[in-house]
């Protein structure tokens, strides 16, 4: 690779957006003929990179480089008019449209202002055959797996001459054949001289296809490597890091646990060889009263995912649940509250708290809900309710008018807890419920699970940083590429570094 000029190269990428340093001093090259991955944990940077070498964010300061040229993209049309081309996660084609059309959208074969449909077909066809694809090109796109949208979207990207194929989380919803697919499809093009970036969270799957891996932690660049040359583990922990003064400023917030509940006693929830395709690989996980479960693994690991299929988000395709030993259907998340379940979503923003509600109206939200619209609580029960857990819970400032979107992000997580504590539920699911706070509300909420477990409720705990974990589990489960590989009591033996040796290679430690 020295020898060679990158094709796609950053310099000094600076990019700022108000109070976050998204990019810093950011340095990066990709080379023709090479699958470059792409790796960190969320908020490292690599969405903010991709759209600043697609021209969709200009960057502050610092210089892209294609070709050995200084370029500037005003936007992805122009940065694929100069062949780089970008196909995300979510596949942003029309399902109403035919294959053939949409390899062909915008690029038409016409005469006299009229489309030739026969000649897109055959050049679709074409297309498809390059890389051994056999496909019908007059199918509706929406009638193919997504593994096939995702190729389709690939072939169009490639329909010009594409010299950076930018490829977003293409595999998150795959399958282990569909993966391979697609992977079949990667080496083809590489062997042809373009050059790729992977962008994946899937450890397993930037081994199998990359050659190289550069590593962005909290927005700067930690290390570029040739994939051979870095081990399992040490790319696990170039991505994670270590947050060591905000260990050391919680030092005894919360007590170490240690041990199992009454194993005698049905589990509040079991998961029978629960699982979805595309989402996480059927496992089995019990959780019982008084006992925290904590769930480790880096992002993409499943981690959500199991959280959602226990809470009835997701609705499973294989597998059965039962409460407290009753089998039962976790079809919706009305099912699930009705069976004594809360789901705190990581995604507080977006899929918990109504920002532009006030303060009260987001605490009773769950509560009123499972009453039904036409019984609407007392007003004297709702403001006493209300005063309770603001009271309990602290949240600051105190006054149940005040408008979410108003509170810190530490308030707003306790609102958000306060909703599902008052609805008394047997088993409180903490999807990275101290992501984004501040030290001292982070303790707080460890205190607050500590002691919901100690009056008798399950909790299942998730969180990216595993001594967070250790600290408040009874049990850690451990989760990789979509699938729980250990499950283990958290006594003196489990580390933090057991734990990452575990996600590193997929067996026991």
């Amino acid at each position: 690779m020295p020898q060679q000029q990158a094709i796609l190269e950053t310099r000094g990428i600076h990019k700022q957006f108000p109070g976050v340093n998204a990019l810093t001093d950011v340095d990066f090259r990709l080379f023709p003929g090479e699958v470059h991955a792409l790796m960190g944990e969320n908020g490292a940077g690599k969405s903010t990179l991709i759209k600043v070498l697609t021209g969709v964010y200009q960057a502050d300061a610092g210089t892209v480089l294609l070709g050995g040229t200084p370029v500037r993209f005003t936007g992805p049309l122009q940065a694929q008019q100069a062949g780089v081309s970008t196909v995300y996660q979510e596949v942003n084609l029309c399902p109403n449209l035919s294959v053939a059309e949409n390899i062909c959208i915008g690029r038409e074969h016409r005469t006299a202002g009229l489309i030739r449909w026969g000649s897109d077909r055959q050049r679709a066809r074409d297309l498809l055959e390059r890389f051994q694809l056999d496909l019908d090109v007059t199918a509706p796109l929406g009638s193919c797996s997504l593994a096939v949208q995702q190729l389709v979207a690939i072939v169009r990207a490639v329909a010009v001459s594409t010299k950076v194929l930018i490829l977003d989380e293409p595999t998150s919803s795959l399958d282990a054949d569909e993966v391979e697919q697609l992977f079949g499809v990667i080496r083809q093009l590489r062997a042809e001289g373009v050059a790729i970036l992977f962008v994946s969270h899937f450890i397993d799957q930037i081994y199998a296809v990359s050659d190289r891996v550069t590593v962005l932690r909290n927005g700067t660049l930690v290390c570029e490597e040739p994939i051979d040359r870095l081990p399992h583990l040490e790319l696990v922990k170039r991505m994670i890091g270590k947050e060591l003064e905000v260990l050391e400023q919680l030092g005894d917030a919360a007590p170490r646990r240690a041990g199992t509940a009454d194993s005698t006693e049905a589990p509040v929830i079991a998961a029978d060889q629960v699982g979805r395709r595309g989402s996480v690989a059927p496992f089995d996980l019990a959780i019982r009263r008084g006992e925290v479960v904590g769930l480790a693994g880096l992002l993409g690991s499943g981690r959500t995912e199991v959280a959602r299929l226990l809470f009835g988000a997701d609705r499973a395709d294989a597998g059965r649940f039962t409460l407290s030993g009753k089998a039962t259907t976790l079809r919706t998340p009305r099912a699930a509250i009705a069976g004594g379940i809360a789901f705190c979503s990581e995604n507080r923003k977006t899929e918990g708290l109504i920002e532009d509600l006030t303060i009260r109206d987001n605490i009773i939200l769950a509560l009123q809900a499972a009453r039904g619209w036409t019984r609407p609580l007392p007003a004297r029960q709702r403001e006493e309710l209300v005063e309770r857990y603001i009271t309990a819970l602290r949240i600051s400032p105190p006054n149940p008018d005040m408008l979410v979107r108003n509170l810190s992000g530490g308030n707003q997580q306790r609102v958000l807890l306060a909703r599902w504590l008052i609805t008394q539920p047997r088993l409180l699911i903490l999807d990275e419920p101290t992501r984004g706070i501040d030290i001292g509300a982070k303790a707080e909420i460890q205190r607050l699970v500590v002691s919901l477990s100690e009056e008798g409720m399950a909790v299942l705990f998730i969180s990216a940083e595993l001594e967070e974990v250790l600290r408040l589990s009874h049990r850690v489960a451990v989760l990789r590429d979509r699938k729980l590989v250990e499950e283990r009591i958290n006594d003196d033996d489990l580390t933090a570094d057991a734990i990452l040796r575990t996600i590193a290679s997929g067996a026991h430690q």
